[in-house]
């Protein structure tokens, strides 16, 4: 349970004075164990960085040329910069904000909660005027600094009722059971569902629950879910074989991504599986090449571009303004029916 003091910090930034108390050392030796820690002793560098763990402490490299005012950057930490969902979200976002002149730092973390850590440590370290992560799958010490951020936060790209600051975007959960119902709706009874490194992206095992959970309502038998070790066009073959190979009867897939939904189009074509006929398939994000499949791709599109815009139109309502609110807003998905399911 948190001590009294540090509950108190929640909402500020830390200071280093702070951090000397809690460690136990004088101002000069945290200062010294930030800057140069060769020339403090492992016991109280070990004191140190406990203290800055705790409290969330990031030192600011700004803060002596800007008098302690926020600069015009914002953080922005993403899971993919080579993801179309989030390189739509990113560029709609700065287009927004670049007109009202700030400028986006961004960071990837590739699904990494661990290097999502240190770049947020890195990013709060520049006295931003906000910070815009995605997801609510974080570290401890990632929550922390969140938490004391002197400066507005955004959770992009998922929805709950409890977010660290405000939080924009939708619930993966419901996206995946839009999925489930059609699929039930449908007819079908022997369904699957292929999510790429399910381990590693919530957001994308939440889908699959979510698409479980809705098909077996009626008493179906519980669909068969499969792994992919990758997001690419190629695993969404290799997951087409493995789905037949451990359920031959099965008649519709539900995809993590438009790309493997499309490499599993490509391996149905060499097997000889008509689609929708022998087996339907629905992708997830409706990008570009879902309508121009042979036939067009069935998928659910979430919200990229609104969720950028609604980001940054939030962030400019929110920065420099200590009354705005704070906003938890859930953008919904759609269910976009074409050719393949």
């Amino acid at each position: 349970m948190p001590r009294k003091d540090d509950m108190q910090l929640a909402g500020r930034r830390v200071r280093m004075e702070e951090v000397a108390r809690v460690a136990g050392v004088s101002l000069a030796t945290v200062s010294r164990a930030l800057k140069a820690p060769e020339t403090v002793s492992k016991k109280r560098l070990a004191l140190v960085r406990e203290a800055t763990e705790r409290l969330g402490y990031a030192p600011n490299r700004i803060a002596g040329s800007l008098a302690g005012t926020s600069s015009p950057l914002i953080g922005v930490i993403v899971p993919s910069l080579t993801n179309a969902f989030f390189a739509a979200t990113l560029d709609r976002m700065s287009a927004i904000l670049e007109e009202a002149g700030y400028q986006m730092m961004i960071g990837q973390h590739d699904y990494d909660i661990e290097r999502e850590e240190r770049i947020v440590t890195a990013f709060a370290s520049w006295n931003p005027a906000a910070l815009v992560v995605t997801g609510r799958d974080h570290t401890r010490g990632t929550v922390a600094m969140l938490t004391a951020a002197n400066c507005p936060v955004v959770e992009m790209w998922d929805h709950d009722e409890r977010p660290i600051d405000s939080a924009i975007g939708f619930s993966n959960r419901r996206a995946g059971q839009l999925a489930g119902r059609y699929f039930a709706e449908r007819g079908f009874e022997r369904v699957a569902f292929v999510g790429a490194i399910l381990s590693s992206d919530p957001r994308a095992a939440a889908r699959a629950d979510g698409f479980s959970e809705r098909f077996a309502e009626g008493g179906k038998q519980t669909p068969l879910i499969v792994t992919a070790d990758g997001r690419d066009i190629a695993e969404g073959g290799i997951a087409l074989r493995q789905v037949l190979e451990r359920q031959p009867d099965t008649r519709a897939i539900a995809f993590s991504g438009d790309m493997l939904a499309v490499g599993a189009m490509f391996e149905a074509a060499r097997l000889g599986l008509r689609i929708p006929e022998d087996i339907a398939i629905m992708g997830y994000g409706d990008l570009d090449i879902a309508a121009c499949t042979n036939p067009p791709l069935t998928t659910i599109r979430p919200p990229h571009e609104k969720i950028g815009k609604a980001v940054a139109e939030h962030l400019l309502d929110r920065i420099g303004h200590d009354d705005a609110e704070r906003e938890n807003l859930d953008l919904g998905v759609e269910l976009v029916v074409r050719n393949t399911a």
